[in-house]
């Protein structure tokens, strides 16, 4: 395996690593209140950084990541009467259901407005998705060709196949 792709699988894990973090974290306080989403990140990105899972760079990196996927989920699950299987736009049983049973239960908690100004005030949903990122799972569309890319589980996010497009949309 070449430096990039252990780099990139590095990323990967950090990012499944950190969701799991948060979903733990959030459930440890959920009974008494629940923190801003942007504090659990901040603990799980320390978490990671602690255990020497990532570097400082990488999990700012992940936390990026991690941040953008949970608020694209959050502000669906709060405009759309769909649910998230239709935002994933592939059925749930052909993902990993451990992940994307985490993913759920931080978003589901996130769509709130309130709790999205928690996590950011000033942060709208981040639409654009760029080549050499890492996102969960989903559909990505390549903005400059319409190709989609389905994601069963956090992965890198490759140019297009089809026109070596590197920006895309969730689908």
């Amino acid at each position: 395996m070449s430096k990039t792709e252990d780099l990139n699988e590095k990323l990967v894990q950090g990012y499944e690593s950190m969701l799991a973090s948060i979903v733990s974290l959030t459930r440890e306080t959920e009974e008494t209140a629940l923190p801003a989403l942007k504090e659990l990140t901040a603990k799980a990105h320390e978490k990671a950084v602690e255990l020497g899972e990532l570097s400082r760079e990488e999990a700012d990196k992940v936390s990026r990541f991690l941040q953008r996927d949970i608020l694209d989920a959050a502000h669906f699950l709060e405009e759309s009467s769909q649910d998230f299987k239709t935002w994933l736009k592939f059925d749930i049983k052909q993902a990993e259901t451990r992940l994307l049973d985490a993913f759920l239960s931080v978003a589901d908690r996130t769509r709130t407005r309130t709790e999205l100004a928690g996590f950011n005030r000033n942060t709208s949903p981040q639409e654009e998705y760029h080549t050499g990122e890492i996102c969960g799972a989903g559909t990505l569309t390549c903005v400059q060709c319409g190709k989609e890319l389905h994601f069963k589980k956090p992965g890198h996010i490759p140019p297009c196949p089809a026109c070596k497009g590197t920006l895309f949309k969730r689908a």
